[in-house]
C-alpha cells in the first residue's frame, strides 16, 4: 500500500475510533501534500438525504490529509446526468465522480477518460481490496472502474396518515393492482392526491414498475428491438414496454396524480406526500434518510410497503442492486499531484467506517458488510419490509443509452396527454439505443 493511504488509515480513522486494528501500518509517514485540490462530483447534492454523510466524511479527510476538496455535487436527475456527460465531452471532468456504473458510464469508459481499478492496483495494490469483486461492475473491456458504495432499492412509501383519513388500511405484502386502483379513487374523492409523483422530472420510478407489472421479474430486464425495416418489433418484450405506459396514462386520466404534475419538481412533489396531502410515493432507499432529516416529528406516518403487484409479479419483487461508484479521472491520475490524493479520497469514502454512516437498510459491496444500530421508526419500517422481497432486479432503463431514456421520459408526458401513442413513444426511444 502506497504512503498516503496508509497514513489516511494509520492518522485519520484511526484517531477517530480511538484504535487500530493492525491490518494497515504506514510504511513511512510522509504527509499528504498540501495545497492539493481535489474536484468531486457526487449526487449527494440537493436533498439527498446522505448530504449529511457526505459533509461529515469530506471534511474528515480533508483533516486527516491536508488536501481540500472542492465538492460540486448535484442532486441527481437527468439535467446531472447530461452536465457530468458534458462535462467530460469538454475536457472539464472532476477528479473523482460518484455516478451510476451501468450503461451511462459507457461514454466515458469507452472514451478512456477513467482510471480502471486494475491499472489502479498495479500501483496501489490494496485499493478496493475491501470490497466483493462479484458486486463491481464490470465494463464491455472486461474490466472495472468504479468501487461500489452502499446499494438501493426501491418500492413503495406510504403515508399512514393520510389512508387514516380515508379509511383505507396499509398495505400488506399481497398488494394487488386491483386494489390499489381502488384505494387511489378513494383516497381521490377524499380529497386528498393518490400518488405523489412529478411526470415532468422523475417519472422512471412508476415506468419501472409498471413494466415490471406488464412481465415478471425473470424478464425485466430485456429490452425492445427493432425489426428489419427499422420499426418497432411486435413481440411480448415491446407490448410489456407499451402496456407500461398505457397504465401509466390510465393512472394519469383517473386523476390519480397531482395535477400539476406535468409541471411539478419532484421536490414539489414529495413534499406533498411528506405534508400529508398524498398518499403513496414510490422512490428510493435514499428517501428513508430524506425524511428522517426533514420530516422528524412525522416518522411514525411513513411505511415502507410494497408497490401493488399485477400479473406474474407479485408486489414483494423490487427494483434494487449496488448501481453507483466511485471513479478516479484520467486527468486526476495523470496529474502528479493528484493522483494520490484521488486514491486516498475513494478509499476513505468506501471504507466501512464511513459506508457504515451511510448505510442503515441498504446492501453493500463490503466485504464485512455494515450493520445499522438504533434504527428510527420509517428505518425500522425498511428494514422490515426489505425481509419480506422476495427478488430483486436491477432497473432496466439503465439497459439503455442515455439518448434512448431522455426521449421516453418526456414523450411519457405526450403519452398521458393523448398526443402520443404508447407504441410510438417506446419505437422512438428504441430507435435513439444506439
Amino acid at each position: 500500500m502506497k504512503k498516503g493511504i496508509a497514513l489516511l488509515l494509520a492518522l485519520g480513522i484511526c484517531a477517530a475510533l480511538g484504535a487500530c486494528n493492525g491490518e494497515y501500518q504506514p510504511a513511512d509517514t510522509e504527509p499528504a501534500q498540501d495545497n492539493v485540490i481535489l474536484t468531486v462530483v457526487t449526487s449527494y447534492g440537493g436533498d439527498d438525504g446522505n448530504r449529511g454523510n457526505f459533509v461529515a466524511a469530506v471534511e474528515e479527510f480533508e483533516a486527516a490529509t491536508g488536501v481540500a476538496v472542492q465538492d460540486k455535487s448535484a442532486a441527481s436527475n437527468e439535467e446531472w446526468k447530461t452536465k457530468v456527460l458534458t462535462d467530460f465531452m469538454t475536457g472539464s471532468e472532476p477528479d473523482v465522480l460518484f455516478y451510476f456504473t451501468n450503461a451511462d458510464a459507457d461514454p466515458f469508459i469507452n472514451a478512456g477518460k477513467v482510471v480502471s481499478i486494475e491499472e489502479i492496483r498495479e500501483e496501489y495494490p490494496d485499493y478496493a481490496t475491501n470490497m466483493k469483486e462479484s458486486m463491481m461492475a464490470t465494463a464491455s473491456d472486461g474490466l472495472h472502474y468504479a468501487v461500489p458504495s452502499s446499494g438501493f432499492w426501491e418500492t413503495l412509501f406510504v403515508n399512514k396518515a393520510v389512508l387514516d383519513a380515508c379509511g383505507v388500511a396499509v398495505p400488506g405484502a399481497d398488494y394487488t393492482w386491483e386494489q390499489f386502483l381502488t384505494d387511489c379513487e378513494t383516497i381521490r374523492q377524499a380529497g386528498y392526491i393518490p400518488i405523489a409523483c412529478s411526470l415532468y422530472e422523475i417519472p422512471h420510478y412508476w415506468f419501472e414498475f409498471a413494466v415490471m407489472n406488464n412481465g415478471s421479474i425473470a424478464n425485466h430486464l430485456e429490452v425492445p428491438t427493432l425489426d428489419e425495416n427499422g420499426r418497432l418489433r411486435d413481440d411480448g418484450v415491446s407490448q410489456k414496454w407499451i402496456g407500461a405506459l398505457e397504465d401509466i396514462k390510465l393512472l394519469y386520466d383517473a386523476g390519480f396524480f397531482p395535477r400539476n404534475t406535468l409541471t411539478a419538481t419532484d421536490a414539489e412533489t414529495v413534499a406533498l406526500f411528506g405534508e400529508g396531502k398524498a398518499a403513496f410515493l414510490i422512490d428510493g432507499s435514499w428517501k428513508v434518510g430524506f425524511f428522517t432529516r426533514n420530516y422528524p416529528d412525522c416518522l411514525d406516518n411513513f411505511k415502507v410497503r410494497f408497490v401493488p403487484g399485477k400479473g406474474q409479479r407479485p408486489a414483494t419483487d423490487a427494483i434494487g442492486g449496488i448501481s453507483m461508484g466511485y471513479f478516479i479521472t484520467r486527468k486526476a491520475w495523470d496529474d502528479p499531484k493528484k493522483r494520490e490524493a484521488a486514491v486516498e479520497f475513494v478509499f476513505h469514502m468506501t471504507s466501512e467506517e464511513v459506508l457504515g454512516t451511510f448505510v442503515t437498510t441498504e446492501v453493500t459491496a463490503l466485504v464485512n458488510g455494515a450493520v445499522p444500530q438504533g434504527l428510527n421508526t420509517i428505518q425500522q419500517s425498511a428494514a422490515d419490509a426489505i425481509v419480506e422481497l422476495t427478488g430483486v432486479v436491477g432497473a432496466v432503463q439503465d439497459a439503455i443509452s442515455s439518448e434512448a431514456k431522455s426521449d421516453l421520459f418526456v414523450n411519457i408526458q405526450r403519452v398521458v396527454t393523448g398526443q402520443m401513442t404508447a407504441a410510438e413513444a417506446v419505437e422512438s426511444a428504441i430507435r435513439l439505443n444506439g
